[in-house]
């Protein structure tokens, strides 16, 4: 595991310790077992649990910061080399919050996830948009697929997706999307410009979509 201490010894600690309460904000309800994969320093559940939206909160993430010492159980494992039949049908949510563009098959990931919900759970993930604006731009002017730090071209991403695609990816493996949202990160005057467009080119604005796909009944 030695790869991934470096890695995040790269990062900005608030990459693994930040609370998403954009992703809190789309849990319904109380009393729910969650698993957050890449669930970093844990802090998410641990929010959950204050606010009462998790029972059980329990994460998986490739390297240990102390998580165990907060949740009601801790799994360090890499979930694309692991089988954890254990946890099949347990789950009322499953959080991947910019977790599934660092693997290497997100599709067979989601689809193993998709047996640890209940019926009628959720699955809530964060996804970077590669068809923003800026993206684009540097790609098709500047002739320039340039990896940084952080953001959509991170170096560590290994999997690319526009929105389409993000859907593709739930209800190929059996989850219908019900709910998406987006983080735009705009500056004032480009909100102005996306309201007097008639929001036609916001899939260029957003930065990261927010899906929910539930597990429905057959």
């Amino acid at each position: 595991m030695n790869e991934f201490r470096d890695i995040y010894n790269r990062k900005n600690n608030k990459y693994f310790s930040g609370i998403r309460y954009d992703i809190i904000n789309l849990i319904e309800g109380f009393n729910h077992n969650i698993l957050e994969l890449g669930c970093g320093a844990g802090n998410t559940l641990v929010e959950l649990k204050k606010q009462g939206k998790a029972k059980n909160a329990v994460g998986i993430d490739i390297i240990d910061l102390g998580q165990s010492k907060k949740l009601d159980k801790f799994i360090l494992a890499d979930i694309e080399n692991i089988e954890l039949n254990s946890l099949n049908e347990y789950f009322d949510v499953i959080i991947c919050a910019d977790v599934l563009e660092h693997l290497k098959d997100p599709w067979s990931v989601v689809r193993k996830l998709k047996n640890f919900l209940k019926t009628d759970g959720v699955l809530i993930a964060s996804i970077p948009n590669v068809r923003e604006y800026r993206t684009i731009l540097s790609i098709l002017l500047n002739g320039d697929f340039k990896y940084v730090e952080s953001g959509i071209l991170d170096k560590t991403h290994l999997r690319f997706f526009c929105k389409k695609n993000m859907i593709d990816l739930f209800e190929s493996s059996g989850l219908k999307v019900c709910k998406i949202t987006y983080n735009l990160h705009l500056a004032p005057r480009r909100k102005v410009f996306n309201k007097l467009t008639l929001k036609f080119f916001e899939e260029f604005l957003v930065v990261q979509y927010l899906m929910v796909a539930k597990k429905m009944r057959f």
